[in-house]
């Protein structure tokens, strides 16, 4: 690749396309692709000067109350306060969170807590674009606020943003759907303010007046040049580099030819849209007066609309390449238990697939390692192609990631049963007439759910008074071991982390010693293929730990530990009373365990709010 390449990408971790080329064994040195706030490192942004200033756009700053009152600004838009957003565009996103809205539990005033906002916001963002909004992950500890924990940088926008509707009457009365939306809604304008800076730049770069009109060449230019800087980041000297460099530049980004179609695809719909709806196009900023079908001209305002439609649709140009990814994985799980051992995992990453080349380590941080089974260690499926390793588009603040599939199951699940909680029959009932059972490519394994699972359920909800909480982290867990190769393995609120290559270290790849050591057992894991999942006790990683998202009490339905609270209220004082009376200091057999049930797992050994 020369000199230039091997001295401007070096052999590291600091961007997401290293593990996707890792057989280029190169790297991107920047690791902050797109981000909608320039504040993750002051120093640098101070520098380098990364966001510009531009009228109605959210300025890059360190200063906080200069950012604040950016943050400020754009939520004025998104409450209707002269803004960008309509009270039509907030309808249409009570509309996207009512199915969600639906099941999750509600205080007496029908509002819903900061935690399961918090979860409210994450699931939409990943449902409409595979978006992943930093500070609002259910890997991340939450703080007394219901925020994430204290990374001040990572967490400014969602804690900001969520503090203009925290006062003493919604501390007390919680938030409703429309306080929902307008969180969306200021997130959404957030990134598209951030987009057209970005833009600017790229304006400025190519000597371009903001307010001249593009010819169809130079729409296509610009929306290259702007590809390049959004995925690369703020490496001013790297994207110089690759904007001269064609050959390099498409050894580089993964199917830059394919990206390229798919942005000028953009420029087409724009088109057609003029086509078929002149009026529209007007009202919605994507067309001047003398901008239509017959005279191929655009604005700013229209490169604008194209760089946001980019970012909300990309996940669903790239997930090809996650369901090629996929589908390496599916076929080394010949036991359909959504792993693959890692022995397999390295050896096919030696042999033919250059993608899978996680270390050991970086795979336990990311929660895609299982080490419970007798099986040895495995690659968990949907864990890994969630992961952050695989996110095409990595920021500070946000992510693009692989379609999560599990989010199928889930919309259908909650459409269905319409509520927080339900009886273990009425979900069996729902689960056996899924439309979107575990489909794999051309494979269709069909779904059981007798045995073990059944009782699984049970036992949740015999936990809980006889419902399963629909937001707890088991029954995620059981919907994870009903669909093991779509929901992820729920871990433990801060057993892992979302780190990105850049951002765990140099130790983020394995090194070719440890795959082949690993790889030399490979065909011992093929010993078992004749077992059912019964006999391979599967469901080893099981994990006995309840994890709510919300404060259930006021649907009648309490946690494990409050159930009993007044059982042992009673005890204690009768307890208390032998002692002072007969001196007792102590009670044979206090701290006996009730027996699992043969057969099953340990349930709810402990449980708690998250």
């Amino acid at each position: 690749r020369g000199c230039a390449a091997a001295f401007l990408f070096p052999p590291s971790p600091y961007h997401p396309f290293t593990k996707m080329q890792r057989f280029y064994a190169t790297s991107m040195p920047s690791a902050c692709l797109l981000v909608f706030l320039a504040v993750a490192s002051p120093t640098l942004a101070a520098a380098k000067g990364f966001l510009v200033e531009r009228r109605s756009s959210f300025r890059g700053t360190v200063d906080a109350n200069s950012l604040e009152q950016e943050l400020s600004a754009a939520l004025g838009e998104a409450m209707g306060c002269g803004g960008h957003i309509s009270s039509d565009q907030l309808a249409a996103i009570e509309r996207q969170l009512t199915p969600i809205w639906s099941t999750l539990p509600k205080n007496g005033e029908g509002n819903i807590e900061r935690r399961s906002l918090r979860y409210l916001v994450h699931r939409h963002f990943s449902r409409q674009s595979a978006l992943q909004i930093r500070g609002f992950e259910p890997s991340r500890p939450a703080n007394a606020s219901g925020w994430g924990d204290a990374d001040i940088l990572a967490q400014r926008v969602p804690a900001f943003v969520e503090s203009f509707l925290e006062s003493s009457h919604k501390l007390e009365r919680g938030f409703n759907l429309g306080d929902a939306a307008r969180v969306v809604a200021t997130i959404e304008q957030l990134v598209f303010d951030f987009e057209g800076s970005v833009l600017e730049e790229v304006y400025h770069e190519q000597r371009k007046p903001l307010g001249r009109s593009l010819s169809r060449q130079g729409m296509e230019q610009l929306l290259e040049s702007y590809m390049i800087r959004w995925m690369i980041g703020d490496d001013e000297e790297g994207i110089q580099i690759l904007s001269g460099n064609r050959s390099l530049l498409e050894s580089t980004i993964p199917h830059w030819d394919q990206i390229v179609g798919f942005v000028n695809g953009q420029v087409k719909a724009l088109d057609y849209k003029r086509q078929q709806a002149p009026a529209l196009a007007r009202t919605e900023a994507s067309a001047r007066p003398g901008h239509n079908a017959m005279e191929t001209r655009y604005s700013f305002e229209d490169a604008h609309g194209i760089v946001g439609g980019i970012t909300k649709s990309f996940a669903s140009f790239w997930d090809s390449e996650c369901r090629s990814m996929k589908a390496s994985l599916v076929e080394m799980d010949t036991l359909h238990t959504g792993r693959v051992p890692l022995s397999k995992f390295y050896s096919h990453g030696l042999d033919a697939e250059w993608r899978f080349g996680e270390s050991e380590e970086y795979l336990r941080e990311l929660g895609a390692l299982d080490e419970t089974s007798w099986r040895g260690k495995q690659v968990i499926i949907p864990n890994y192609i969630q992961a952050t390793s695989n996110c095409i588009i990595s920021s500070e603040h946000y992510l693009i990631c692989c379609v999560n599939d599990c989010n199928g199951v889930l919309d259908e699940i909650e459409s269905r049963i319409g509520a927080a909680s339900a009886e273990p029959s009425q979900i069996l009932a729902v689960m056996g007439n899924l439309s979107s059972h575990t489909t794999t490519l051309e494979e269709e394994h069909e779904l059981q759910l007798q045995g073990s699972l059944t009782s699984q359920l049970e036992m949740i909800a015999d936990a809980h008074g006889g419902q399963v909480p629909l937001h707890g982290r088991l029954f995620a867990q059981w919907l994870h071991f009903a669909f093991p190769r779509e929901c992820p393995f729920p871990h433990k609120t801060g057993a892992v982390a979302a780190l990105t290559p850049s951002e765990y270290g140099e130790r983020y790849i394995a090194s070719a010693e440890d795959m082949k050591a690993h790889a030399a057992q490979a065909n011992a894991s093929d010993s078992h293929a004749g077992l059912e999942n019964e006999d391979l006790h599967w469901m080893s990683q099981w994990s006995a730990e309840e994890e709510l998202i919300a404060d259930y009490a006021a649907m009648g339905l309490r946690a494990p530990w409050q159930q009993r609270s007044w059982l042992f209220t009673m005890i204690g004082g009768l307890l208390g009373f032998l002692v002072v009376v007969a001196g007792v200091v102590g009670v044979a057999g206090s701290g006996r365990k009730v027996a699992a049930e043969p057969g099953l797992l340990p349930h709810h050994g402990k449980a708690h709010f998250v």
